[in-house]
């Protein structure tokens, strides 16, 4: 019976750190653009509003999106949509920090340090929760 539930172990950890290695890697790629695209100050001028997915029985919440605009030093006015959300409505007329593709203006990535963060801790909860599950597996009593 043991060895079915370190099977199922091993299967949870698989399925697990694929997504894990590829929100890392689209984090890392997008910080590596960033990196070597000018930043500028944008003004957010509204916000397109979603929902977080409600898995695992949670509720689902309504997230915000803040829309932009910015000029390069040419005054070209060039308009985005963060894909960081926050839970508050931003406030239109307020700035944020945005990096453009000098190359093509039209794409461009809010400046935040939040997916960082966000993969980082994710990290570290899974690596505590697999090793509980791992420990509770090898105390569990089995008929």
């Amino acid at each position: 019976m043991k060895t079915i539930l370190y099977i199922v172990w091993a299967l949870f950890v698989a399925a697990a750190i694929f997504p894990l290695v590829h929100a890392g890697r689209r984090t890392r790629r997008r910080e590596r653009l960033m990196a070597a695209w000018p930043k500028v100050q944008a003004t957010v001028t509204g916000s397109a509003t979603g929902w977080t997915s409600g898995v695992g029985g949670s509720n689902r919440n309504l997230r915000y999106y803040p829309t932009y605009q910015f000029t390069d030093p040419q005054g070209t006015l060039f308009m985005g949509k963060s894909e960081v959300s926050g839970v508050e409505q931003p406030v239109p007329g307020s700035l944020i920090e945005v990096a453009y593709n000098p190359q093509n203006p039209n794409e461009s990535l809010q400046v935040s340090s939040e997916p960082r963060t966000a993969v980082g801790c994710l990290i570290a909860f899974f690596a505590v929760f697999a090793l509980a599950l791992f420990w509770f597996i090898g105390i569990f009593p089995v008929g």
